[in-house]
C-alpha cells in the first residue's frame, strides 16, 4: 500500500486503518532506531513509542492535515527525535550495519552458502557497524537515513530540518569518515 492511499485511509478511519500504518512502517522505524541506537531493546522501545506518538498526533489532526502527511519522513522524524532523546541519556551506540552492506557495501565474493564466507560477512558487518556507531550523530543519523532507510535528500531535509546541501555534505563526510576508519582498521574494502 502506498503512503498516499494509507494517509487517505487514516484520514477516513484512523482506528480502522492504524494497523495498516503499523504493518507498513514498523520494520523501517525499528531499522532506523536500531542503526541510530545500536541496541535492539532500546530500538524496540523507541519504535513502540514512535508509533504511539504517531497515533496520538493523528488523533489530534483534522482529516485534511492527515491526508497531507508524507508518512515516511514524518515517522522518521518521530523516530530520530526519540533516538536523540535516548542518546542524550544513555551515550553512544554500538550497532551492526547489515542494511548498509546490503545496499552495496557487501565485500563478500564467492558462494553465498559457504559457511566460511558467511562467517566472514557477519564479522565484517559487526566491525563496520562498530565504526558506524563511532561516527558523531551529525554524520551517523544522515548516513543511516540515506543509506539504510533510503530516504531522498529532500526527505532528509524534512526529517532533520537542515538544507539538502548540508545533508549531502554530512552524508558524504560520514561515508568518508567510515572509509578512513575502515582503512585504519584494515578492512577498507568494506566501504567502496
Amino acid at each position: 500500500m502506498d503512503d498516499l492511499t494509507l494517509a487517505a485511509d487514516l484520514a477516513a478511519d484512523l482506528d480502522g486503518s492504524f494497523e495498516k500504518l503499523v504493518r507498513t512502517h514498523v520494520d523501517r522505524c525499528h531499522s532506523i532506531a536500531l542503526r541510530v541506537l545500536g541496541n535492539s531493546h532500546d530500538a524496540e522501545e523507541v519504535t513502540q513509542d514512535a508509533l504511539v506518538r504517531a497515533y496520538r498526533a493523528l488523533a489530534g489532526y483534522d482529516s485534511d492535515r492527515i491526508r497531507a502527511i508524507r508518512l515516511r519522513p514524518w515517522l522518521a522524524t518521530i523516530v530520530v527525535n526519540l533516538c536523540r532523546n535516548r542518546l542524550r541519556r544513555s551515550g553512544p551506540p554500538v550497532t551492526s550495519l547489515e542494511p548498509l552492506l546490503a545496499a552495496g557495501a557487501d565485500p563478500s565474493t564467492g558462494d553465498a552458502f559457504d559457511p566460511a564466507i558467511q562467517a566472514l560477512r557477519a564479522s565484517d558487518r559487526e566491525r563496520l557497524g562498530t565504526l558506524l556507531a563511532e561516527l558523531p550523530d551529525r554524520y551517523r543519523i544522515p548516513v543511516v537515513l540515506r543509506h539504510v532507510d533510503d530516504l531522498s535528500y529532500a526527505e532528509l531535509a524534512e526529517v532533520l530540518g537542515r538544507p539538502e546541501g548540508t545533508l549531502k555534505a554530512q552524508v558524504h563526510r560520514g561515508l568518508a569518515l567510515l572509509r578512513v576508519a575502515a582503512g585504519e582498521a584494515g578492512f577498507e574494502e568494506l566501504i567502496a
